[in-house]
């Protein structure tokens, strides 16, 4: 929605919008309103339709012959040019209908007037079809778009600007915190190779779930089909149209049992699998807030943003706490989803059908956080000053290899012994290399201790952050 008032609500604007992703952030989900708002629900209800209605012309039935060349290019057009103003004029027909299904066949159907071979033929619109046949592909099809050129894209646009991030950053030492408390250290660009990693699992999940359709009529079982054509292997011409790639086909997987409608456990696996990204992306935005409060990143100024209202000072990590909230919706509604769609009564009940109608906003959600998250990557600047401060402040993080090596030798009570000489007070570099010089250890590890830094004692991270 722009800032102009909706055609279909003269009083709705983006300031009275309920939703906002239809309000405030309209502009920033612009990319899933054509293929998850109704509009784009119509439009796949009218592929799907169109694509049924040219494959039963070429199944060989004495009483529908294959359409010509210009019937199919004008059927495929309806498609390829479907507008706002025909989602509208359907909506005019589910006025009288009240059923929307209904409402695209008659729209179809007047979409044929003055073409006498599609007239002549008009009945095998919607032939033997339930709704949820149009329905299911129709959703599936919505499915796939959101999830392969708004959702898929977005994600790996995160990975490219964390695995830059994790390259940059390989060398940088950083304190670490596990408790809370001062740890070994690790690289600024070992732990955001961590999320790199994660997320680039998380997003082949995501992109492996196969989309499921299925064409089978009221229950699953073909009873139309074969009460008009007995013979005829509506399996798998079913099948065929599920597969074939688009225009002439819908380019989805095969399900070949089911009740009325498709069980969505696919659904579901997509959505759980969009939650768990979405969780490691709040697991990364809250610690990225961390590490700007403790001054690890600083954030770049935009000219006339304002952090606060009576402290000016502040530049506070606004991308990472919208990102946060707007994941944690999505997951709320992603959680219910894939909860309630695999769970129909007996053969067919109606609560599926409202609660897919929120897809989209579900996906909304994440799609926003996506781009709240990016905002926030490219606005941090690494403080190397402050992170060299820490590490200097905290010499007690080489307790670990010091008692390490001990142990290497036989030295008893080597952890204890650290653990006396450090537990609970401030270590300054004197007082562990006090501890050094004392050790029964051959002097070259003495040498090596010595040298040891907390900035310097950092493993194998540089080397795996450089890996990802």
């Amino acid at each position: 929605m722009s800032n102009t008032h909706s055609p279909l609500h003269p009083n709705v604007s983006q300031v009275t919008a309920l939703s906002p992703l239809d309000g405030r952030y309209a502009s920033k989900v612009s990319a899933l309103r054509p293929l998850m708002s109704e509009q784009g629900y119509m439009h796949r209800r009218v592929q799907v339709e169109i694509a049924w209605f040219i494959a039963l012309s070429d199944a060989g039935f004495a009483e529908f012959k294959p359409l010509s060349a210009a019937s199919r290019e004008y059927l495929i057009s309806l498609v390829t040019n479907f507008s706002t103003e025909d989602a509208l004029a359907i909506k005019d027909e589910e006025k009288v209908t009240n059923h929307d299904v209904k409402a695209v066949e008659y729209w179809i159907k007047k979409k044929f007037k003055g073409h006498a071979e599609l007239e002549a033929a008009a009945e095998f619109v919607h032939f033997a079809c339930t709704s949820e046949d149009i329905n299911n592909t129709s959703h599936a099809l919505q499915i796939q778009a959101g999830r392969d050129q708004v959702i898929l894209p977005a994600i790996d646009g995160m990975i490219a600007k964390l695995r830059d991030m994790a390259h940059a950053y390989a060398e940088v030492p950083m304190l670490s915190r596990t408790h809370g408390q001062t740890a070994s250290p690790t690289t600024v660009g070992k732990e955001i190779a961590n999320i790199v990693m994660r997320l680039r699992q998380a997003r082949e999940r995501i992109a492996n779930v196969k989309i499921m359709a299925k064409m089978n009529g009221a229950v699953g079982n073909y009873n139309a089909h074969m009460s008009a054509w007995p013979d005829f292997d509506w399996e798998a011409f079913s099948r065929k149209v599920v597969e074939t790639p688009a225009p002439l086909g819908l380019g989805l997987t095969f399900q070949p049992y089911s009740i009325q409608i498709e069980h969505h456990d696919y659904m579901a696996e997509l959505f759980d699998a969009v939650a768990r990204t979405n969780t490691i992306l709040i697991d990364w935005a809250r610690d990225v807030w961390g590490y700007v409060s403790l001054g690890y990143f600083k954030q770049k100024l935009k000219d006339g943003e304002i952090g606060s209202s009576t402290m000016p000072h502040k530049v506070n990590p606004i991308d990472f706490e919208n990102a946060e909230g707007n994941l944690g919706l999505s997951n709320a509604m992603l959680k219910h989803l894939s909860e309630k769609l695999p769970i129909s009564r007996w053969q067919r009940d109606l609560t599926d059908s409202t609660v897919l109608r929120n897809i989209g906003v579900a996906l909304g959600y994440a799609a926003l956080a996506y781009q709240s998250m990016m905002v926030g990557l490219n606005k941090l600047e690494l403080n190397e000053e402050a992170l060299a401060a820490d590490l200097d402040a905290a010499w007690e993080v080489l307790a670990e290899p010091i008692q390490t090596v001990m142990r290497r030798y036989a030295v008893q009570g080597a952890y204890e012994h650290l653990k006396e000489a450090t537990r609970g007070k401030v270590v300054r570099p004197e007082d562990m290399h006090k501890v050094i010089e004392g050790l029964a250890i051959p002097q070259s590890e003495k040498d090596r201790l010595l040298a040891m830094t907390p900035a310097s004692y950092v493993g194998k991270a540089a080397e795996l952050a450089r890996r990802v």
